[in-house]
């Protein structure tokens, strides 16, 4: 689909930089979510930094994962992937 993520590293202060599969790519901020339930073992720098994509979404061990719609939808839109700045 074309909000499935193909790409992700983790950027300082719990973010994330993702490429989609349209092309879009940006910044997620996860510090919104770091004191809800599951979301709550991010925290842990080592762990967060431990994020990957599994069937399009982002992912991490122990089974957390952000929805392809609120991804999206709080996605900090950059410049179009391609670029190798981050």
């Amino acid at each position: 689909m074309y909000w499935d993520v193909k790409l992700v590293k983790p950027l300082a202060d719990y973010c994330l930089y993702v490429e989609l599969e349209d092309g879009s790519c940006g910044e997620f901020d996860l510090k919104p979510y770091l004191d809800h339930g599951v979301f709550r073992e991010l925290r842990d720098v080592n762990y967060f930094n431990q994020v990957g994509v599994m069937l399009g979404a982002l992912t991490w061990p122990h089974e957390q994962d952000i929805a392809p719609e609120t991804l999206v939808a709080g996605l900090r839109r950059t410049a179009t992937t391609g670029s190798t700045s981050v």
